[in-house]
């Protein structure tokens, strides 16, 4: 039987767009992004989030993402990663396919569309509730926890199936 890995994909919290003389990259998160944080942090102190690598993109609203839920996470590694910032889906796939095989789950901190992209492709034909909700949208701060059967490498298209799919309004209630 092939291992099983788990992926959990978490999208930035909400931006602000307060100063639009910042960059793309330099934009902070607004105060609901803040907040967002702080719900997602609740939520993976409760179900006890333990991965053995984040990898994040090095934009200032998701490292904020990142210092907000950080303390709820455990982890062994941190990666501030450039290659996720605008990254496609294919882009973003081809960076989990070389991870190393000794790594058993990861959390990726990005951006939309490609994570939206690539939760829709790697989930493929299945047809749960959660993924349901997710094909309605990919809004910030959402966190996906995919099961991927089998090693990184070999993850294509159809690879994963949608474990859970939370956002941030999920949580406010």
């Amino acid at each position: 039987m092939p291992p099983t890995r788990t992926l959990h994909l978490l999208r930035h919290a909400k931006s602000s767009w307060a100063d639009d003389s910042l960059p793309d990259e330099e934009r902070p998160l607004a105060p609901r992004g803040r907040r967002a944080t702080g719900l997602l942090s609740k939520h993976f102190e409760s179900i006890g989030l333990d991965v053995d690598l984040v990898i994040c993109s090095p934009a200032q609203r998701t490292r904020q993402t990142w210092d907000g839920v950080r303390a709820a996470v455990h982890c062994r590694d941190v990666i501030f990663e450039p290659r996720v910032y605008g990254a496609s889906a294919g882009e973003l796939l081809r960076l989990i396919r070389g991870l190393d095989a000794d790594i058993r789950s990861a959390l990726i901190i990005g951006h939309n569309p490609g994570f939206e992209d690539l939760a829709d492709r790697l989930v493929g034909g299945d047809d749960s509730s959660a993924v349901a909700t997710l094909r309605e949208g990919f809004p910030t701060g959402v966190f996906a926890t995919l099961s991927v059967a089998g090693e990184w490498s070999e993850l294509a298209d159809g690879g994963a199936h949608l474990m859970a799919f939370v956002r941030p309004r999920d949580l406010a209630g």
